[in-house]
């Protein structure tokens, strides 16, 4: 068994007649499915048995989160590659053979992030790695840009987990996904956090899923998307960041958190922001901190390197 794919679910039916036929049609065959199901009311997981007998169904008895249901998927697996997907995707037949090839050729890598297309519109891009800057933003590089843009390999801040494989024994090092965070950047979470250790993340291009993006949510920006954007935003940074490097930010994170809570009272969602952001400091008091190591150090340097020339990429639309 080389790569175990895990995909969670929440009412999803529609979509995972796609997702599964698509794995179907792999070229690498050794693999395992697991389908975590958070309490569907729809009838996905009857749906997944009858239909699709070989993958292994896991099912919630509610919706615990994309965290809880990955990590449980994680934890039944049993390949040394753990990959995550999202229902709402569809493969190229070679997805699962480049996204294994890509990792083996990083021996540092924690994780290699898919490029992910537009269901809609296969000429341009959902995602081509996510990076996070210094004024507190994390986001999905060229969105909406050509398919063609961004073509080479090369290492990115962290994977998105809506297409992406792990190693296992990192899992081990760094702790699986967090929970507190039940949805949005738990992927930019457990990313920095590689990072943190000394582990690298990497862009893998000729991977390629078809994405058809808030397949759960239902849009793109929503009253729980924006109060759980924000809220794990605060804990993120609180979690991932010394005091001295949040200090060192902390110009940079007001004008970020400001910009952002212009951005959403324009659209009638600023109470949702506002009350994420006082989340977020609720639950940072629980004290789930990244302990620093002087062994790290450099690390820190380097992040915090990244964190401003991501800013400048940012604001350049780079």
């Amino acid at each position: 068994m080389e790569i175990s794919v895990i995909i969670p679910n929440y009412n999803g039916i529609a979509y995972l007649e796609g997702v599964l036929g698509s794995l179907e049609r792999q070229t690498l065959k050794d693999f395992e499915v697991i389908l975590v199901d958070n309490g569907s009311t729809d009838g996905s997981g009857s749906f997944t048995a009858v239909r699709y007998p070989w993958v292994k169904l896991i099912e919630l008895s509610e919706n615990f989160g994309f965290c809880k249901a990955v990590n449980e998927g994680i934890r039944a697996s049993k390949a040394p590659y753990v990959l995550l997907l999202n229902n709402d995707t569809e493969v190229d037949p070679a997805f699962l053979e480049e996204m294994k090839a890509a990792l083996e050729r990083h021996p540092k890598a924690f994780s290699c992030s898919a490029r992910m297309v537009q269901f809609q519109n296969r000429e341009l891009l959902d995602d081509a790695g996510n990076f996070y800057c210094a004024l507190g933003w994390s986001y999905a590089r060229g969105k909406g840009k050509n398919i063609h843009t961004y073509e080479k390999e090369e290492k990115i801040f962290a994977s998105c987990g809506g297409a992406a494989i792990y190693r296992r024994k990192v899992f081990e090092t760094i702790g699986l996904f967090d929970e507190e965070h039940f949805a949005y950047l738990e992927d930019t979470d457990v990313g920095y956090r590689a990072r943190i250790f000394g582990y690298e993340n990497w862009y893998a291009p000729r991977a390629i899923v078809y994405h058809v993006g808030s397949g759960t949510t239902g849009s793109r920006y929503n009253h729980f998307k924006t109060r759980y954007s924000s809220r794990n935003n605060v804990y993120l940074i609180y979690k991932n960041m010394p005091l001295i490097q949040i200090l060192l930010n902390l110009p940079f994170l007001a004008a970020g958190f400001g910009i952002k809570l212009l951005f959403f009272l324009l659209r009638g969602m600023g109470k949702e922001y506002v009350a994420g952001i006082k989340n977020g400091f609720q639950i940072s008091r629980k004290g789930r901190k990244v302990p620093f190591e002087a062994a790290h150090l450099f690390n820190y340097i380097q992040i915090q390197a990244e964190l401003w020339v991501n800013m400048v990429r940012r604001l350049l639309g780079i």
